[in-house]
């Protein structure tokens, strides 16, 4: 009865209450562990994880990847390229596979987008924008427009309002919550915020740095800027010097505060940062540690994590520009060399000839004549009249000379003749005369002739020529009659 009594009493009093929530916030509890060991020995690594990879043709997606992937000959394709890149946590003995799409360079793909970043992959997907060293002038412009291009694709996808602020919320706590590489083994540590605007003393729930975070488009980005060994023939071919790519970085890193994104300077051809991508990748995506520090030393292998960077580190740069400002319109100052300028000038298109006027042109090339559009009777329309030799192989008397005026041939035969007789002394036609001299002499009509008539014909013969000018002189070896 005592015992009774004293149970009534404490339930009265609200022991009894007490002691049941004791045990079902127990119960709760060991429930909510069990099954967060369940699903993470289910699954340790999820395996709806993706990579977008946007960037202009010849930006080095594909050698990129293939790189990380591990893989010595890459293929490229067209459009939509899909691959993966294996992924192993050693610490849990785990791994999984990345899905990676790579988008073609020509924006007029990206209508593909729908089927790399759509709804359901919104939350899972890391978006990685390339651009390579080898056309420095247009950097800036393409990842401009790249990220311009993701952000109309996004606007477009059919999300809530509270999937959209969740993921950019997460954005911005993850930028918050960078800590330099040691300093997250001790949270009291001075220098746990040494990546944070030391002014502002950043904190959760308080505004972000100055230009940090502007375009807040809720997916996590990586700039990466391949092929930077092309450095040194910027260097010696362009005359590139340290403030130029100073110049370039900054404007490079102010783009990525504006995304919240890493920086990443990589070459797969010298092998720079390609490992360390591949460990920030899967430490973005995967949560696995990545203990590589902040590097700016070398112009060529920079590596900028998200959430270390702010405008006072960029400022530094400035300090090594002398001849450029650090806010000069970029294509001023990195302007794009006169020789890629030029326009490739295009071939021009030749007309195949019709195959039955070539072979009958050929034929009519090899039956002698020159032009095939020509009749063969068409040599043998001039009458084959009388021609006299000349001194030039290539001339011919005019053959109506010979017809039309009766003395032609006779008088210049006379003076010539008269010519040699009266310089030799000797009648024309007698032997050892000039006339006789050499093979094919001409022929002499022995009878006299007239002196005073045949001065009168030559003259008048000589002033027709002079006239004319359409006569050579007759060669001396030629035969006629007077």
């Amino acid at each position: 009865m005592a015992a009774m009594t004293v149970d009534t009493m404490l339930q009265s009093n609200g022991f009894q209450t007490k002691k049941k929530e004791d045990v079902e916030n127990k119960d709760n509890l060991w429930s909510s562990i069990l099954a967060e060991v369940q699903n993470s020995g289910n699954n340790k690594l999820p395996s709806n994880k993706n990579v977008l990879v946007l960037g202009d043709n010849e930006s080095g997606k594909t050698t990129l990847i293939a790189k990380l992937q591990g893989v010595e000959d890459p293929k490229k394709g067209s459009g939509l390229e899909f691959a993966y890149i294996d992924v192993r946590d050693d610490y849990r003995d785990d791994h999984t596979r990345l899905s990676v799409w790579v988008l073609d360079g020509d924006p007029g793909h990206a209508n593909l987008l729908r089927f790399a970043l759509n709804k359901e992959r919104f939350p899972h997907t890391l978006v990685m924008l390339v651009a390579a060293m080898t056309t420095p002038w247009a950097i800036l412009d393409q990842l401009q427009s790249w990220a311009a291009l993701l952000g109309d694709h996004i606007d477009k996808l059919p999300l809530d309002n509270d999937t959209r602020q969740r993921c950019r919320q997460l954005n911005i706590k993850k930028w918050q919550d960078y800590t330099e590489p040691g300093d997250e083994l001790d949270p009291g540590s001075p220098l746990r915020r040494t990546s944070r605007n030391l002014d502002d003393d950043t904190a959760e729930g308080l505004p972000l740095p100055e230009g940090v975070l502007t375009t807040n488009l809720g997916l996590d980005v990586v700039v990466v800027i391949t092929k930077t060994d092309y450095m040194s023939t910027l260097e010696k071919e362009q005359d590139y010097k340290d403030e130029h790519f100073d110049f370039m970085q900054q404007w490079i890193r102010r783009f990525c505060l504006q995304y919240g994104a890493g920086l990443f300077y990589t070459s797969a051809k010298e092998d720079k940062n390609c490992d360390l991508l591949y460990k920030y990748l899967t430490h973005r995506i995967y949560s696995l540690p990545f203990r590589t520090p902040a590097l700016v030393v070398e112009k060529d292998a920079v590596l900028i994590p998200a959430g270390w960077d702010n405008m006072k580190k960029i400022s530094i740069l400035h300090e090594n520009l002398q001849s450029m400002k650090a806010n000069d319109y970029y294509r001023d100052v990195i302007a794009q060399p006169a020789t890629n300028r030029k326009c490739v000038a295009r071939e021009m298109e030749i007309q195949a000839e019709e195959e039955q006027a070539f072979l009958a042109r050929q034929q009519a090339a090899l039956s002698g004549l020159k032009d095939p559009t020509r009749s063969p009777t068409t040599r043998n329309q001039a009458s084959p009249g009388p021609v006299i030799q000349v001194a030039s192989p290539n001339k011919k008397l005019d053959p109506k000379g010979s017809g039309a005026t009766p003395s032609g041939e006779g008088v210049l035969a006379n003076f010539f003749n008269s010519l040699l007789y009266k310089k030799t002394g000797v009648q024309p036609g007698s032997p050892g005369t000039p006339g006789n001299v050499g093979t094919n002499p001409m022929k002499l009509d022995a009878t006299p002739v007239d002196k005073a008539t045949m001065c009168n014909d030559a003259a008048a013969e000589l002033d027709r020529l002079t006239r004319t000018k359409k006569l050579s002189p007759p060669n001396l070896n030629s035969s006629s009659e007077c």
